[in-house]
């Protein structure tokens, strides 16, 4: 049995409590310090680094800009995204699919919405690389099905199991459960931490109850951890971290 000083630490970031930002074309909310946010008490979490959830008008969008050493993910919940980059890629990505950037030694890209009529709502999200330099990736995630009442590993260290490589010593999961529905996040020796983010519904574990936004961080849990959902469906992402 567990004593107390070994139970996880678990510290919740409220979807409400959250940076902000309008630019007009672009309502941001900031999980941890990002551009004009600042806040010393979310600087990030282990190698997670950024977790905006950002919604672009018809017509808005970022043009053509650097990144490097950044692992960038962006998930697109609603409506499209218009994305080209330096190494030659060009897509729209849609609704419920998930894109992958390696920035590696470095990158360019823009990102817009393509729609004149609706906005684009979508989780850009980076984690920081374990190793430096190297040439840029990319990759596409449509996600269709993936996650039913289970959770689906999109992305690791390694590449296991049908999952993207990445350049980090990290798990990524995509998870949709219908119902009270209970699906695990799997134990962990490497990687006892973990960030939850509810994209949508209301989920709950270790005690908390997390709706749509709101993010949980937990430290030294490298058991499985259950999450059970609620009534209709609930989408999350699951960070395994080192």
């Amino acid at each position: 049995m567990k004593t107390t000083a070994e139970l996880p630490t678990i510290v919740k970031r409220p979807a409400n409590e959250r940076g902000q930002a309008n630019h007009g074309w672009l309502q941001a909310r900031f999980t941890f310090s990002f551009a004009e946010y600042l806040d010393p008490d979310h600087m990030g979490f282990k190698s997670l680094r950024v977790m905006n959830n950002d919604t672009i008008q018809p017509g808005g969008g970022f043009p053509m800009h650097p990144h490097s050493e950044m692992e960038i993910f962006t998930y697109v919940i609603e409506g499209q995204l218009q994305h080209s980059d330096s190494m030659g890629n060009s897509a729209v990505i849609e609704a419920g699919n998930l894109q992958y950037m390696s920035a590696g030694r470095g990158v360019r890209h823009s990102e817009f919405n393509p729609s004149p009529d609706n906005r684009t709502l979508l989780y850009q999200i980076w984690l920081q690389p374990n190793e430096r330099g190297g040439e840029p990736r990319y990759a596409e995630k449509p996600l269709g099905e993936a996650g039913a009442n289970a959770l689906t590993l999109l992305f690791s260290g390694d590449g296991r199991d049908g999952s993207t490589a990445i350049r980090q010593d990290a798990e990524i999961f995509f998870g949709r459960t219908q119902g009270e529905r209970e699906v695990a996040i799997p134990a962990s020796d490497s990687k006892p931490h973990a960030w939850v983010q509810v994209v949508s519904g209301e989920v709950s574990l270790l005690g908390e109850t997390l709706q749509t936004g709101d993010g949980l961080a937990i430290e030294g849990a490298a058991e499985s951890i259950a999450l059970r959902g609620s009534a209709g469906e609930s989408r999350v992402l699951v960070f395994r971290l080192a």
